[in-house]
């Protein structure tokens, strides 16, 4: 996992200069720049609109007596979605409006959920929802031996 961070912590900002010297190049400093500023206004508009839809079906969710799993794993990515508009670049701008289109990121939230249920581990296997097994020893004490401790 720290190898997996440690790239995308490395490799993103590397790819997002890339990109931004590539376009820069072609149209312009200063209409890249304006480019970039757009799109995180545009996103920031999109993820607003998008969020209180996801809140929306949050709370019709809950007042018919349902749980939200996938809607609430939903506005997460919603969450990460702001996080990748508001950085500035092109790569990272795409991944955030990608996660603002909704077909998609209610099949990303299902995934996600489904990965979590597998690597919970099965009922009865410790502590959480469940039997569980308990190790103990026990004696039996005569009913005239409880009289006598109290």
């Amino acid at each position: 996992m720290f190898r997996l961070l440690f790239l995308l912590f490395v490799t993103v900002p590397l790819l997002e200069i890339y990109l931004l010297i590539q376009i820069g190049s072609r149209i312009g400093a200063l209409y890249t720049v304006g480019l970039v500023i757009l799109t995180a206004i545009l996103g920031v508009a999109l993820l607003r609109l998008q969020g209180l839809i996801t809140l929306a079906r949050v709370r019709q969710s809950l007042d018919q007596g349902r749980i939200p799993a996938v809607t609430l794993v939903e506005g997460l990515v919603l969450l990460v979605a702001g996080a990748l508009l508001l950085t500035p670049g092109f790569f990272t701008d795409a991944l955030g409006f990608l996660c603002l289109v909704p077909a998609f990121r209610t099949r990303l939230a299902k995934a996600i959920l489904k990965r979590l249920i597998e690597k919970r581990p099965p009922p009865g296997d410790g502590p959480g929802p469940g039997p569980a097994t308990v190790d103990a020893e026990y004696w039996e004490v005569e009913k005239s031996e409880r009289l006598d401790n109290h």
